[in-house]
């Protein structure tokens, strides 16, 4: 006699195929979902089914069908089901730069309440996140990211003058810290690859690409844990290649980072990956 198929899970997480500056997500969380975390990218999403709720910036925001979250680069959140339904959505996380590569050193646009219904934003969002099964022609992600940009622009509003600040000293630290992600990098190596002292660069790479160098150089060496695990790799292994001290310490940085410790990540993950 066959046993009858398993039921489906209730939570899972669908990982696209990454873009460069890019990732997509779709995932279904019942309960608590994520502790209180932060990312160094934008993450803006759509929220698809149920009631999907977080903290942001000392309130709590519920995020229904038809709304966009656009969540800034550094603020804390977490994320959990406002009903016993639990929600639905798709996020994509976008890199600072590709923001800056279309406003050309202007402030990163700040949405004030993380959750909007503005139609211009919607629009831009639905274009990233509309085919997460595949992955966009050149020209085609090209021109979703600079619609993005622009919708920030516009829906932020603000000055249109340049901030003050050095762009091009942000820019050579961003290009730096990137080359070598998986290394732990001196500040006086920075001042060194950048022309500037470490106090105004720390200000210039905040207005610019929205977080520290120190936390941009941490999301980096993270990433290199997450595809360490998702190649099979062990938590030990993957925290000594990306130079944290020990697997207590990488982990401690995941979870404050990604509001989900490494193990339950990689659970969600392996399970729900996009083909």
């Amino acid at each position: 006699m066959s046993r009858p198929p398993a039921p489906a899970p209730l939570e899972w997480v669908r990982h696209a195929e990454p873009i460069d500056g890019m990732k997509r997500i779709e995932a279904r969380f019942h309960g608590k979902a994520y502790a209180m975390h932060r990312h160094d990218t934008y993450a803006i999403g759509s929220t698809l089914a149920g009631v999907q709720s977080f903290n942001y910036r000392h309130s709590r925001r519920d995020s229904l069908p038809g709304h966009t979250m656009v969540l800034h680069p550094d603020e804390v959140h977490d994320g959990q089901a406002g009903t016993d339904e639990g929600f639905q959505y798709r996020m994509v996380y976008v890199e600072p730069a590709l923001i800056q590569a279309v406003l050309q050193g202007r402030a990163l646009p700040f949405i004030e309440g993380g959750v909007t219904t503005d139609p211009r934003l919607a629009l831009a969002t639905r274009h990233l996140l509309r085919h997460i099964d595949t992955v966009p022609e050149p020209l085609e992600h090209s021109h979703a990211v600079a619609e993005l940009a622009h919708a920030l622009q516009a829906v932020a509003g603000g000055p249109a003058r340049l901030p003050q600040g050095d762009f091009l000293a942000a820019q050579r630290a961003y290009d730096y810290l990137h080359a070598h992600q998986a290394r732990v990098i001196a500040l006086d190596e920075l001042e060194a690859a950048t022309g500037r002292d470490r106090w105004s660069l720390s200000s210039d790479f905040r207005i610019f690409f929205g977080t520290s160098p120190y936390r941009f150089q941490t999301m980096r060496r993270l990433d290199v844990v997450r595809r360490m695990l998702m190649g099979g790799a062990s938590l030990a292994d993957a925290a000594a290649t990306a130079g944290f001290a020990d697997q207590s310490h990488m982990t401690r940085h995941f979870t404050k980072t990604f509001g989900l410790t490494p193990g339950r990540w990689l659970r969600m993950a392996s399970g729900g990956r996009a083909a």
